[in-house]
């Protein structure tokens, strides 16, 4: 009877030290659980912040406090460029047709003014495409718009030219501030129309990445123009460069990537670009640009 007491006791002995200690084992893996825990919001938040940092060195440039067209462009002038898709048999009569129209848009007093004129070598064949500045902004654009839809001259050249067209299509531009100022050429170059369309957004970062990166291209006088759209397909840029052939625009670009700097241009630019287009023109006898 007294050894069955004596087992009796030590079994609850036994159970008590348990319990006591069952507490502090769940104590223990909660504290495990509350420092794991703790470290991955550690790591979540580095993770974050590194996050945030690839974010911040995504996107350098400052945003502007106003909008595009007035950070980007500082001229009073806007650009139609126009894009004229012709029957490959008409190329000739259509070509000798607007040579009258643009000298008719000088005589009717209009205020637009033909920058350049030309048709594609390489590209988009049978296609001509012509740019026109208006000094003074829009209501020069108005008012040269008012006097081509109801001057009786002008109506009868779009008859004889709608019938020679497979389509056309048009866009306002407003010139980058940073290119050099549109001048006029002598013979002879042929002219490359590289568009760019861009990212929604992006402008502003391409502006700011060419702005530094023009000087690079400045050599044999290549930049002709750089523009971009204000009304028509938006997100999308106009650079025109002017070579004495096709064999110097080969060695005039790879001449670039010998200067230290452009090749940090194209690699902060190619990203921001959704489309690109080349296209090698030839000037008109009476293009201002040849």
């Amino acid at each position: 009877m007294a050894a069955l007491c004596r087992s009796v006791r030590a079994f609850n002995i036994n159970n008590a030290f348990a319990a006591l200690n069952k507490p502090a084992s769940l104590m223990t893996r909660c504290r495990g659980l509350q420092t794991s825990s703790a470290s991955l919001r550690a790591h979540d938040s580095d993770d974050e912040d590194r996050g945030k940092g690839w974010f911040s060195r995504l996107r350098k440039t400052a945003q502007p406090e106003q909008s595009h067209s007035m950070a980007l462009s500082s001229k009073e002038t806007v650009y139609e460029i126009q894009f004229h898709a012709v029957k490959p048999e008409y190329m000739e009569e259509y070509i000798n047709q607007f040579s009258t129209f643009q000298q008719l848009m000088k005589e009717k007093d209009t205020g637009a003014e033909l920058v350049g004129s030309f048709t594609v070598e390489i590209g988009d064949q049978d296609e001509a495409v012509h740019l026109w500045s208006y000094s003074g902004g829009y209501p020069v654009l108005n008012k040269a718009n008012t006097i081509y839809r109801t001057d009786a001259d002008f109506l009868e050249f779009r008859k004889k030219r709608n019938m020679m067209l497979r389509s056309r299509r048009n866009q306002i531009l407003l010139a980058f501030s940073f290119w050099p100022p549109i001048q006029p050429r002598e013979p002879s170059h042929i002219y490359e129309l590289r568009t760019y369309t861009l990212k929604p957004g992006t402008m502003y970062e391409w502006g700011n990445c060419w702005a530094k990166g023009i000087k690079y291209r400045l050599y044999n006088n290549e930049p002709v123009a750089g523009f971009f759209s204000q009304i028509g397909d938006l997100s999308r840029c106009e650079h025109i460069w002017a070579y004495k052939d096709l064999q110097t625009r080969k060695e005039t670009r790879e001449a670039a990537w010998n200067r230290p700097g452009w090749d940090e241009c194209v690699s902060y630019t190619v990203p921001l670009i959704r489309h690109m287009k080349s296209r090698i023109l030839i000037p008109t006898p009476f293009s201002p640009l040849q």
